[in-house]
């Protein structure tokens, strides 16, 4: 714990100078041993912070972050630097975003070296001088740092095994998993906790979200072969074709990343249910404060509801407070296999066609994934064209693609417009427009309501009726029906309730969700009763399960009743 006003370290809650309230998250910073040509790790309250712990020379502060750069991303480097290739391989490289640091020496790297960068000619390169490439250089000073900083490895790891043995003691041993999801944060968090809780077998849940790297893959691959004791479940949406949903909806963008629903949440909320049921979980990620400024507003356990994205489970994550070097400390000290994608000069590796990926991601994609890279392209300049962008190659090539918001231009859009009319010869009766036939799908959409009961309705009318779950009295009356000007729709009558209003509100999110479901799986994460599944079959709420919350229902949960309002509202 570290008391921000009196700058020092103490293992209360309660700083014993000033009385004031500690934190857990003790600021470190990286100063440069130029003797040893590395880089040491130090709190911003340690005394010797000016001496290498090898060599005793004197240090200099470099920069907040860094991260090693492996012999692959350096061959990379010389080449946009217009060096001769390998001629800095018995340098010391080190990475901190778009600037690099050879031999503690600062090199700004900016964007227009990727942007004007000849691709064929450094694949070509690339190829050419790759098996001149030696490691040599690269592990006599990752030795260094590793020996350099080993009293802060000790810290991370010890103060890392308590806390997940003490966020463990909460929950069975049969209750706790580890969301693995290839990347470097998920890689350290698996292997603390299978050492901190000496249990090798304990189940990982790998999301293949359909869009991975290559590497990735093969990773995720070698980690179960290489850990063969452990319960290795993937998650994987295996109904719905990106692309397609793409044509459909629109590409993802910064803020409006349908993807993470569809093809990583609402998978792994799948494999959470079919182990464990409703059962509350215990899950390990591999989450940090310094990745994001959204990430820094979570707690390092959370279980509420707003901030849980699968919600029966807690998360927690022992690596919270770390930083990208002390991942690398960890994973270079303690040897472990790591994902490739990381030696060509990756920093994160999500999905290869993230929208939150930078220009250097983009440009190492055009690299590594040409195929990939340019059928992406083709695909956002297609779509550019077709919402009506003057310039679509300009509009992709600058990133604006990334920053779009709702479904303009899109016909889809019309799908999460609420269009009725009010019922002249009933009170309290809307006629919604449906943009499919009446069936058995959107009455058991109103399970949340109460108990759906078709066989009390007037069967002339093919009427459905829905009981209060407590008081057994009709409140909602439900009717297929022919209206002016819409194909098909639906009388929707409140009943024997106070405020007719907010009932025909929430109607009108499950309307909403019936029209422009696109099987996003947010609702399955959402639900905690796990009684809400989603297939090819459609929408279904198991009235065994549903404990009536209307959770499902709110504004609040689900952007005004369903995900598909977010992403293709128009102004």
């Amino acid at each position: 714990m570290w008391c921000k006003q009196c700058n020092i370290e103490t293992n209360a809650d309660i700083c014993p100078v000033c009385g004031g309230t500690t934190v857990e998250d003790l600021p470190v910073e990286v100063y440069w041993c130029d003797s040893c040509k590395i880089p040491i790790i130090n709190t911003i309250i340690q005394a010797d912070k000016g001496c290498c712990p090898v060599c005793g020379g004197k240090t200099e502060y470099l920069s907040a972050d860094l991260r090693p750069v492996f012999p692959e991303e350096r061959l990379l480097v010389e080449l946009l630097l217009e060096k001769e290739p390998n001629s800095l391989v018995n340098e010391s490289l080190w990475a901190s975003n778009n600037r690099y640091y050879i031999s503690g020496k600062s090199i700004a790297m900016p964007n227009s070296k990727y942007e004007c960068a000849n691709i064929n000619s450094i694949i070509e390169k690339l190829h050419s001088f790759s098996a001149a490439n030696s490691y040599d250089g690269f592990n006599k000073y990752i030795q260094l740092f590793t020996l350099a900083n080993r009293s802060r490895l000790e810290y991370l790891k010890d103060e890392a095994f308590q806390f997940i043995k003490k966020a463990a003691s909460k929950f069975p041993a049969e209750n706790i998993v580890v969301s693995f999801s290839g990347g470097k944060d998920s890689t350290v968090s698996a292997d603390l906790a299978v050492k901190a809780l000496s249990d090798p077998s304990i189940v990982h849940i790998y999301g293949d979200t359909t869009l991975e790297f290559p590497s990735t893959t093969e990773y995720a691959e070698r980690f179960r072969k290489n850990h063969p004791n452990a319960i290795f479940q993937i998650a994987k949406n295996d109904e719905q074709d990106f692309y397609d949903v793409c044509e459909d909806i629109g590409p993802p963008a910064r803020m409006m990343r349908w993807c993470c629903s569809m093809f990583k949440t609402g998978p792994i909320t799948r494999v959470i249910n079919s182990l464990y049921d409703s059962q509350q979980i215990l899950t390990f990620y591999g989450i940090r404060k310094a990745e994001s400024v959204s990430r820094s507003k979570y707690n390092r356990i959370e279980d509420s509801a707003d901030a849980v994205k699968i919600k029966q489970q807690t998360v927690a994550s022992p690596i919270f407070f770390w930083k990208d070097i002390d991942i690398w400390l960890y994973i270079l000290s303690e040897k472990i296999d790591f994902n490739d994608a990381y030696r060509l000069g990756y920093d994160r590796v999500g999905c290869w066609c993230c929208p939150n990926n930078n220009q250097r991601a983009q440009f190492l994609s055009r690299i590594y994934m040409p195929e990939k890279s340019t059928k992406w392209r083709d695909f956002l300049i297609s779509f550019a064209a077709k919402i009506g962008k003057p310039d679509p190659e300009v509009y992709v090539d600058e990133g604006k693609w990334k920053a779009r918001q709702g479904g303009n231009g899109l016909p889809a859009a019309g799908d999460v417009k609420i269009r009725f009319t009010n019922c002249t010869a009933e009170e309290h009766a809307k006629i919604y427009r449906l943009n499919r036939p009446f069936d058995e799908e959107l009455t058991g959409m109103f399970v949340p309501f109460g108990r759906v009961a078709p066989e009390l309705g007037r069967k002339l009318l093919h009427e459905v009726l829905v009981l209060d779950i407590k008081s057994n009295v009709p409140i909602l009356s439900l009717q297929p029906f022919t209206q002016d000007g819409f194909e098909y729709s639906v009388k929707v009558r409140t009943l024997n309730v106070a405020d007719h209003d907010d009932l025909q509100r929430m109607v009108g999110y499950q309307i909403r969700k019936f029209n422009a479901c696109r099987k996003c799986l947010k609702c399955e994460s959402v639900c905690r009763a796990g009684a809400i599944s989603i297939s090819n079959a459609g929408y279904y709420i198991d009235p065994q399960k549903c404990v009536h919350c209307k959770a499902c229902m709110t504004a609040k949960y689900l952007d005004g009743g369903c995900m598909m309002d977010k992403y293709l509202r128009t102004k």
